[in-house]
């Protein structure tokens, strides 16, 4: 933006400069012409005034040697009756034939000057011609001096708009770059951020408002922290039950099961708790995927053995490292596992797969099931064809997309539902 307007002044004030820098130049130029001239003129007029008084060749050579002209070797007079040249002349034969057939003054361009030739006519029937010559050093003095003090002048307007130019653009990106900073410092969670009220009057309106929508978010993001924390609290309570209704069902695979699971969703709670009293920033350490696949199928693993559920794991035996927090990794999974054991009958066979590739990791969860009729339907936020909240896939197409990959529904090779999990590692 900045050099967007250094540009613009540059472009307008040097368009401005020139369309007055050539023709005062021209001007200028021709000033000095027309002056040389008249000054020609003038010598030539004097030596007119001569001739009225005298024809003697001693007398006109004297005055010729007098004048200033006539001393520099550039007046000359040319007399018809008696013929005869006097001084110095810079013109042909030719030249002076074609001045006395004009009988008005005339001027006649030389590769060294120009002649200024004055006709008088004499009382004896013939014109004398006054010859004043002027070299070019005399067309043009001055000139290209005054065309260094216009082109200075040029030059200084044209510096002068550039940097009240660029000051405006410094003090326009100053404050776009700040609004900028603020944007990226919200955009990353702080929500303390606030730009400066600087700038011109309409940057100054943008900061105004960006601050007043910074204090709102942090004030509805803190609000929504107090109501998650608050629900997942008052939990607490039927979870404690729970947990006092499993320590009554004795020993055994099923009681540990249960037990297992309110332990499992206690610890869930507390973690929902500890994230929204934190203000939810996110966990960038990352996580081994095929840890968290192992961990999880040791859980699940239970409950498949006693609904007779075959099952298999592939991929898993080897690091797959994931820029994805391990609750956030594991909430993914449990939430496609759970769908499994939801809607698919006991005894249908699934697998969990991970596949490694250079730039992602696909976490694959698949099953024999009927599948899933609308794979577009059932990825949207709180849409389900079976009840429930709906937001299983959510979870796991937003852990998915957190990490700059996505989520895929089809039918997979065991004939029925193949969810893939696109895991990006950068």
């Amino acid at each position: 933006m900045r050099r967007s307007l250094v540009l613009v002044a540059l472009a307008a004030t040097s368009m401005v400069a020139l369309a007055f820098l050539i023709p005062l130049a021209i001007v200028v130029k021709n000033s000095a012409y027309n002056r040389a001239l008249n000054e020609a003129e003038k010598q030539a007029g004097a030596m007119t005034q001569t001739l009225l008084i005298t024809r003697k060749p001693q007398e006109i050579r004297q005055v010729i040697r007098s004048t200033r002209y006539g001393g520099q070797q550039r007046l000359a007079v040319h007399l018809s009756v008696p013929a005869g040249t006097y001084g110095y002349s810079h013109i042909t034969a030719a030249d002076l034939q074609e001045a006395q057939k004009l009988a008005t003054a005339s001027t006649v361009e030389k590769p060294d000057g120009v002649a200024y030739l004055q006709p008088l006519a004499t009382s004896e029937s013939g014109i004398a011609i006054v010859e004043a010559f002027v070299p070019h050093e005399q067309l043009t003095h001055g000139v290209i001096g005054t065309w260094w003090v216009l082109a200075g002048v040029a030059v200084g307007l044209v510096a002068g708009s550039v940097l009240v130019a660029d000051r405006l653009g410094a003090r326009a990106v100053k404050a776009t770059r700040a609004l900028a900073e603020g944007a990226r410092r919200m955009g990353q969670g702080d929500l303390t951020a606030r730009v400066p009220v600087q700038g011109p009057p309409e940057f100054e309106e943008v900061g105004k408002a960006f601050n007043a929508m910074a204090e709102r978010v942090r004030h509805l993001l803190a609000a929504e922290r107090e109501v998650v924390a608050d629900l997942s609290h008052r939990l607490r309570t039927p979870l404690t039950a729970l947990l006092l209704d499993a320590d009554t069902l004795g020993h055994g695979p099923g009681a540990d099961r249960v037990r297992e699971a309110v332990q499992g969703l206690e610890r869930e709670v507390d973690e929902i708790i500890k994230i929204a009293r934190s203000g939810l920033q996110p966990d960038d350490s990352g996580a081994d995927a095929a840890e968290v696949v192992r961990d999880r199928l040791v859980f699940w693993s239970a409950l498949a053995d006693d609904q007779e559920r075959p099952w298999t794991v592939r991929g898993a035996d080897r690091p797959a490292p994931v820029p994805l927090s391990r609750a956030d990794l594991a909430a993914a999974l449990d939430a496609l596992l759970g769908n499994v054991f939801r809607y698919t009958p006991e005894g249908t066979r699934f697998a969990v797969t991970l596949v490694h590739q250079a730039d992602l990791v696909a976490l694959v969860v698949e099953d024999a099931g009927p599948g899933i009729a609308d794979s577009a339907r059932a990825v949207r936020r709180g849409a389900s064809g079976g009840g429930s909240t709906g937001l299983g896939l959510d979870i796991a197409r937003r852990a998915a997309e957190t990490t700059g990959g996505s989520l895929h529904v089809d039918r997979g090779p065991l004939g029925g539902a193949r969810v893939q999990l696109r895991l990006r590692r950068v």
